[in-house]
């Protein structure tokens, strides 16, 4: 079984639903039906995720790590 992950227009959401509906359980199942917000708004809605990335920002960047010696 696949996963996709669509974003619907709210023009045809209730249509596209309602065609969902008619495939069996085994078929087809909704695993999570939200409304969809930009990158930006998410981010935002985390608490202090905002402040974390602005400090980040104020970092000096002799502070930065290069590539070759994170631990991957």
């Amino acid at each position: 079984m696949k996963t996709i992950t669509l974003k619907v227009d709210d023009s045809v959401n209730d249509k596209f639903l309602w065609l969902l509906k008619h495939f069996s359980a085994n078929e087809i199942k909704i695993l999570e039906h939200s409304d969809y917000i930009s990158d930006d708004d998410y981010l935002n809605s985390i608490n202090g995720m905002v402040q974390s990335i602005n400090e980040a920002r104020n970092e000096p960047i002799a502070n930065g790590v290069t590539l070759d010696k994170l631990d991957w």
